[in-house]
């Protein structure tokens, strides 16, 4: 059964709201990466960037490492797992909903040739 109050699931699609914030897990899908470097291709602030990294960190979505003054990000997988069950779930409820109904369309269909 799929839990319709789901603080971590609330969380990761927050998250995924944002095309930054997207463009940034998929920049993070290819390698590790510091700030500087996920921050070039946005045209915008370190700090804004800050502000997008620590919305993903707090939806547990990236992962950060910390080595003196550098910051090393990585992406977290299980939350994005939890969003696709999620997401799998209704992609079968809506698949048997639209089988039945074309079954139906066809069984009509049948019927008003016969007649």
């Amino acid at each position: 059964m799929v839990k319709y109050k789901d603080d971590t699931l609330d969380a990761t699609f927050s998250a995924l709201s944002d095309p930054t914030r997207r463009a940034i897990l998929a920049r993070l899908a290819e390698g590790e990466a510091q700030v500087t470097e996920l921050a070039e291709p946005f045209g915008i602030s370190l700090p804004a960037v800050s502000k997008h990294l620590r919305v993903l960190e707090k939806a547990q979505l990236i992962n950060r490492r910390v080595e003196g003054r550098v910051h090393r990000f990585t992406v977290n997988p299980v939350p994005l797992q939890s969003a696709n069950n999620w997401i799998e779930h209704y992609q079968q409820f809506w698949k048997q909903q639209l089988d039945s109904l074309d079954d139906y369309l066809k069984q009509t269909r049948s019927k008003e040739k016969k007649q």
